[in-house]
């Protein structure tokens, strides 16, 4: 059975192991994204008898895992991806951590397994984020990857709620997606391959939707394309940009008014923080800008319309890891349809994409102050 609403572990009791070797830090001219992991993690055990353990900070190591463990057989595992960042005048923040916390308190009810309290998770990663401090980069783009991950723990073959989990948080210092400036990726409109499927899990970050994409982006790479856009329906609905959502400012062919349109959180489309974060961004923009902001529905034929009437104006994908990503091609049934980027040429990407990435960069570094950077220590 899942744990109810808070039903909860208690950051008061968080236990500390600290690692007495600790491991040199890597130069910032040689992080790669997921590669290099700091110190110590976060271990909080879960089961059905007793509820939540302890937390506890312990150095990084391996797990410990019956080969029979449910994680390993039916896919009992989700996630989160959320960053640490250190303001110009040292301070440690993260960006919506509370919109990370629901998520994964959500992804793991959807696969039976146990929920917390937020709030106590986000004290207990205040701690681990002290201990690993030095781990946390200063240089603007540059951020500390955190990890948080649910798991099903028990050892018994058969399809059902696990009646053990382990949560944990790893985390990895990173440098910024684009280190030379803005890259535009180039799509293929995949019409062979499903991401996600009305009332399935499209919409929750559970492992299982990921393994089922890399060899479809595979074929798109092999072909000559960075990522898939990824299509549902006879229609040819567009969902995602790979593990991005998927954006595009266009001029509404009934209105002529400048419109940023995202896909509607209709269950095939994963609720992205940054996703949210550009709606309200460019919604409070609106009276400078004259964008408005549509979640709806847009497919491949209407995409294509539009590029031959000059009405797209420019197109991105938006998650944790890069913040926004512009694209400028994308593969359709044989064909290249090109997107604009900068009209001026200085750049790959387009001036409200250029806009949207230092917003959030603003925040997140706190050059501005906005109710969406917590300032944790």
């Amino acid at each position: 059975m899942t744990g109810t609403a808070f039903e909860t572990f208690d950051a008061q009791k968080l236990d500390i192991q600290t690692n007495k070797q600790l491991k040199p830090l890597i130069p910032e001219n040689e992080l790669v994204f997921g590669k290099h992991f700091t110190d110590h993690m976060i271990s909080i055990e879960w089961t059905a008898q007793d509820g939540w353990a302890s937390p506890s900070i312990k150095p990084y190591g391996k797990l410990e895992l019956d080969p029979s463990a449910i994680c390993l057989h039916y896919g009992f595992e989700c996630f989160e991806g959320m960053k640490a960042y250190k303001d110009a005048e040292g301070h440690v923040r993260l960006f919506r951590p509370e919109m990370n916390m629901a998520r994964l308190n959500k992804s793991s009810a959807r696969l039976g397994m146990p929920t917390f309290d937020p709030e106590e998770l986000i004290k207990v990663i205040t701690e681990f984020l002290r201990i690993e401090e030095r781990w946390i980069p200063s240089k603007r783009g540059y951020s500390l990857y955190l990890r948080p991950t649910i798991i099903g723990t028990q050892d018994a073959l058969g399809v059902r709620a696990p009646d053990r989990a382990l949560l944990f948080v790893i985390a990895s210092p990173v440098g910024p997606y684009f280190s030379t400036g803005f890259k535009a990726v180039s799509l293929l409109a995949d019409t062979e391959h499903v991401r996600a499927w009305p009332k399935g899990t499209g919409d929750f970050k559970v492992g299982g939707n990921y393994a089922p994409c890399v060899l479809p982006q595979s074929i798109a790479a092999s072909k000559g394309y960075q990522q898939n856009l990824w299509l549902f329906g006879e229609e040819h609905y567009v969902t995602e940009v790979g593990t991005m959502n998927f954006f595009m400012l266009w001029s509404n062919s009934e209105t002529g008014r400048r419109e940023l349109i995202t896909p509607a959180l209709n269950g095939l489309i994963l609720p992205g923080v940054t996703r949210n974060t550009v709606i309200d961004l460019v919604k409070s923009w609106e009276a400078e800008t004259g964008i408005a902001v549509r979640e709806g529905t847009v497919t491949m034929p209407e995409i294509v319309q539009a590029v031959e009437e000059n009405r797209v104006i420019e197109m991105f994908g938006a998650g944790t890891a890069c913040i926004v990503s512009p694209i400028k091609r994308i593969g359709y049934k044989g064909e290249d349809i090109l997107i604009p980027t900068d009209p001026n040429g200085e750049s790959e990407a387009g001036p409200l994409t250029q806009k949207i990435n230092e917003a959030i960069m603003d925040i997140q570094y706190g050059v501005v102050e906005h109710p969406f950077s917590l300032r944790i220590f």
